[in-house]
């Protein structure tokens, strides 16, 4: 009995297909803009820590600290202009 289906469905809206649509868009377009974000915050972070830790391991107070968020900024900046200029 499929007719007894079909009336137990509510009917399609033709604004909500649209809106479905238009949200699927712009979250597929924004998808690798937010990759590049992410890779410029976690290179930050990854190589901060890791600064950090040779400079607790080596006694070597702000240097390596400093060195890996600036190589985490050069990095995280870079993946950010691949995804602006080859878009």
């Amino acid at each position: 009995m499929p007719e007894e289906r079909d009336r137990d469905k509510p009917p399609e809206s033709p604004i909500l297909e649209r809106t479905a649509k238009s949200l699927q868009e712009n979250v597929t377009n924004s998808a690798t803009v937010a990759s590049a974000s992410y890779s410029l915050t976690g290179g930050i972070i990854l190589f901060g820590v890791i600064g950090y830790s040779l400079d607790r391991w080596k006694g070597t107070s702000p240097w390596f600290l400093l060195g890996g968020l600036l190589l985490g900024l050069v990095v995280g900046f870079y993946q950010l202009a691949k995804v602006v200029w080859y878009r």
